[in-house]
């Protein structure tokens, strides 16, 4: 059988940032599903190794890592781009340009 389950992410109201959730070494982040109710916003990631210092994430060209969000959607991830990721946090917006939420927002991330 295969472990699978949730975490929730949540972005206060006027917030741009969410909590942060803790990966364990069976945990393979597969999906995001995005709540009814978005402001419209892509969004990005922010990894720790110790839940203390987190930073953006970028790809090996240098390009912020981006996911392509909207309301009500299921979200598949590449599990690959997770490794090695102890704690996330997920933005919305960029980290240039942050996009507060008109409410609060819950997003799940969904693991196997």
């Amino acid at each position: 059988m295969i472990n699978s389950g949730n975490a929730v992410l949540t972005i206060a109201n006027g917030a741009s940032l969410s909590n942060a959730v803790e990966f364990y070494v069976t945990d393979n982040p597969v999906a995001l599903q995005m709540p009814a109710a978005w402001t419209t916003a892509n969004l990005t990631v922010q990894a720790s190794f110790d839940n203390i210092t987190f930073t953006d994430v970028y790809s090996d060209d240098g390009t912020e890592k981006v996911i392509t969000a909207a309301a009500s959607r299921w979200i598949y991830l590449n599990i690959t781009q997770f490794l090695g990721v102890r704690y996330i946090k997920l933005r919305s917006g960029t980290s240039a340009s942050p996009v507060a939420q008109g409410a609060q927002r819950t997003i799940y991330l969904v693991y196997s």
